[in-house]
């Protein structure tokens, strides 16, 4: 289905809040998460503009006896790339300065609809898989649930994300929690997740 405009962003260039009305969450003594729902105004134009000129690839992945296509769209920005639009360059900048760690590359992903997901995972490639690190997604387009859970199992934390909404995963957050983007067979628009993360996390 098509993306449904949120109500709330009105006409005008994409904005950022300030990162003063972020609010934390604990999900244990050493792991938490920061939410700040409707961090950018004007995620809709966003949306639209990465949908159309990012250099999206569909993957295929090795599991278990054979390849299978990865359910959602990819592109990713190394270290030093220019950003596909200057609100994401200046967000980079803006969690930079809050977090006092430096995020240094955007992995993209583009959820087409309920089809599309990711599996359980943490981002625990590189420095992730011993040391604490931060991850920080903006999400634009139509909202999606990420769902937590600590790793080896136990509840599940569910969390709609989507229209400019910030979540930031820090402390040992991927090493001991594991996240989500479940298939749904509910009728769901598209939404794009931008990554952002420090060098040498994956």
């Amino acid at each position: 289905m098509p993306l449904q405009q949120s109500l709330l962003d009105g006409p005008g260039d994409p904005e950022l809040a300030p990162l003063t009305g972020i609010r934390r969450a604990p999900l244990s003594a050493t792991a938490w998460i920061d939410l700040l729902p409707g961090w950018l105004s004007g995620a809709d134009e966003v949306f639209a503009h990465l949908s159309e000129s990012v250099p999206w690839r569909a993957e295929r992945r090795r599991m278990y006896d054979g390849v299978v296509a990865v359910p959602r769209l990819l592109s990713y920005y190394r270290e030093g790339a220019p950003l596909p639009h200057p609100i994401l360059t200046e967000a980079r900048a803006a969690l930079t300065a809050h977090y006092g760690v430096e995020f240094t590359t955007a992995g993209l992903c583009y959820y087409r609809d309920g089809r599309d997901s990711v599996a359980w995972h943490g981002d625990r490639i590189g420095r992730g898989a011993t040391e604490d690190t931060h991850v920080a997604i903006l999400s634009v387009g139509a909202p999606r649930s990420l769902h937590l859970r600590p790793r080896g199992g136990g509840e599940t934390l569910r969390h709609p994300l989507g229209h400019g909404d910030l979540l930031v995963m820090g402390g040992d957050c991927q090493r001991t929690w594991d996240h989500a983007i479940p298939k749904t067979a509910k009728p769901v628009g598209p939404r794009i997740s931008i990554q952002f993360r420090p060098s040498g996390v994956r």
